[in-house]
This record gives structure tokens, sequence and C-alpha cells, in this order.
């Protein structure tokens, strides 16, 4: 497993009181001792950036799986933080249902912010992210997702908040644009129409800002 991007423990260790008194001893350690290896993380993020999740301990939230189940399908999801990571793996049954999915409740407030960005590696299939703003279209939750492709070798993907679209149990619906200042939770999902075994690991997921 890399080493996670600096700046996530950095930030980590610079809240509170105890946090503002290690600030030089964690500057010099970026400036220093680590600027090789948050090269060869491939990472875009920085000090601007908000963190999401860092997985940094298994109780750093609770992710709970949802499959499609709920609606008479057969596929089996886990999810599990470990090592530093989300893990999130299983088998897609495509005849029934075909979705799996994992997801955590955090209140976030995301404006001035231009998206979402997320440190992962998988088995090459086709994830989504999912926002969600708590809003309904005619009596029924909003799902608001985009796409994202996996590879064997850690990489980074940013996804802004214009790319998510919205739907209705898989149903797109003209439900106006995605509104970052109230998410509730973030979700992960898998539903490619591709039966059978999948495995990705998240490393971080933070909110960016793009460069002026």
């Amino acid at each position: 497993m890399p080493l996670k991007p600096y700046f996530l423990s950095l930030r980590s260790a610079f809240r509170g009181v105890r946090g503002r008194m290690l600030r030089p001893v964690a500057l010099w350690l970026l400036l220093f001792a680590g600027t090789e290896s948050v090269l060869a993380q491939g990472t875009t993020a920085t000090q601007e950036d908000l963190v999401i999740f860092d997985f940094g301990t298994d109780t750093e939230a609770r992710w709970s799986v949802v499959n499609d189940g709920v609606m008479g399908g057969r596929s089996k999801g886990n999810g599990r933080v470990e090592s530093g990571s989300l893990r999130f793996w299983g088998t897609l049954v495509t005849r029934g249902g075909g979705f799996t999915s994992v997801r955590s409740r955090k209140k976030l407030d995301l404006s001035g912010y231009d998206g979402v960005a997320l440190r992962i590696r998988g088995s090459g299939r086709t994830f989504e992210v999912e926002l969600d703003d708590g809003y309904a279209y005619r009596g029924r939750s909003i799902s608001r997702r985009a796409p994202f492709q996996t590879s064997g070798d850690w990489r980074v993907v940013k996804i802004p908040f214009t790319a998510f679209r919205s739907s209705v149990w898989g149903q797109p619906v003209n439900a106006g644009p995605l509104e970052p200042s109230r998410i509730r939770a973030v979700g992960l999902y898998l539903l490619d129409g591709i039966d059978g075994a999948f495995d990705m690991e998240v490393d971080a997921i933070w909110a960016y800002r793009e460069s002026e």
C-alpha cells in the first residue's frame, strides 16, 4: 500500500491547539523530507482543498452497504475501512437488479469548491460517486451521481460538480443542478451492467478548487 499523500496526515496534525503547536515541525517535514514521495503519489490536492475522508481509522465514519436485494436483485457488495483505505468489493449480478453501493452520512458545505476528487485503484471497471443533497422529485429522493474509471494503479480522478446527473430509481429526471452547500451523504456505486466480481480501494476523498 503506497504511503498516503503527506497533506492528509498534516491536516490531521494541524487540528486543535496541539496541531497549531506542531505546525513548524510538520512544515519542515513537508519541505525537506517528503518532496519525492508526494510527487510519486500523483495527487493534485493542495492545502486549499477540503479533505472529506482520509480513512485514517476504521472509526472515521460508518459506511453501510446497500445492495439490489431491496428490489429483488442478487448482487453482493461489501465495504470496510482497512489499512488506511476504504475497500469496496463483491459480485455484481445484473439480472433482477444490477447495482451495489456503499455510503456514509456526513453533512458538508462544499460551496466555494468546484468538485470532488478521489484517489483510487480497482479492477478496471467503471464506478460512480454519489453526493446526496437531500432534494426530492415528486416525493422520491434524487440520486446525484457521476462516473469514474478505475485501473490497477493508484490514480486521482477529479469530478466537477457539473458532471453529476440526477436520477430517481435509475431514470433521469430534470431536477436542477447539485447543491454543494447541503451535502448530507457520500456514496460509491457499481452499476456498469457487467456481471462478475469487482474490487476497488479509495485512499482519500476531498473537495477541490480549480486554479485561477
